[in-house]
């Protein structure tokens, strides 16, 4: 109880809920509009976007948390810009939420685009016809199909969200209290043989996960009855 209420535990749950409610809620609006617009409507580039989705899958989540340091660490072009701002990123919390946002970017949408592509496009074109507008469109036809793989989308996310560890260890410069999320503090302490708040920590963690497989598991119960 002491481990799990010590002020540098409860600020690396804060973090991780923090940087999670990031990932979630703007990887379910890229999420949205981008399965929307590569199912329902051919533009060029088209594939190009759809590749570039899939990139944080191939990319190892080490590789990314560097490529972060690239772009924003003291070498990049954008540095004395970022500096003129005050704004920090590496070794900040913007940094570890941009990490997190980054590594979840394609469960989303890669839960909702199979759906919608079986779904096909004639209910939305007879609406069309009808003279519904696009947000009646939305809302009232495509939506219902994505619903419940949308919900699983962000059930996941949610999931690899609270568990990141690669990007935003190489970010965050393990500053205790600040830039530390359940994940990386659970090492530091493991790192500093304190295995009572180690495994006190690594158990919040379990039991998060355990609550959100539970949701994963109503969802796609839900999800397959409504199939039928």
């Amino acid at each position: 109880l002491a481990a799990v209420t010590d002020k540098y535990a409860l600020k690396s749950v804060q973090l991780t809920i923090e940087a999670t409610l990031f990932a979630v809620v703007l990887n379910t609006i890229f999420g949205l509009f981008a399965a929307w617009s590569i199912t329902k409507f051919q533009f060029r580039g088209k594939k190009v976007i759809s590749t570039l989705i899939d990139l944080p899958l191939t990319v190892s989540p080490i590789i990314a948390g560097l490529i972060f340091v690239l772009t924003y660490g003291r070498q990049s072009d954008l540095y004395p810009l970022l500096k003129s701002l005050d704004i920090r990123i590496i070794y900040a919390v913007p940094g570890i939420i941009m990490a997190t946002v980054f590594v979840t970017f394609p469960f989303i949408s890669r839960e909702i685009i199979p759906v919608l592509t079986a779904a096909g496009t004639e209910e939305e074109e007879a609406a069309a016809l009808m003279g519904a507008k696009g947000w009646t469109i939305f809302s009232k036809v495509t939506f219902p199909h994505m619903r419940w793989a949308l919900l699983y989308g962000i059930v996941l996310c949610t999931a690899r969200a609270m568990g990141e560890f690669g990007a935003v260890s190489v970010l965050s410069g393990h500053l205790r209290g600040k830039t530390n999320t359940m994940p990386l503090y659970i090492e530091l302490l493991y790192q500093g043989y304190d295995f009572t708040g180690a495994f006190a920590m690594s158990a919040i963690l379990v039991v998060m996960a355990i609550i959100i497989l539970v949701l994963r598991s109503v969802l796609e119960y839900r999800g397959k009855k409504n199939e039928e």
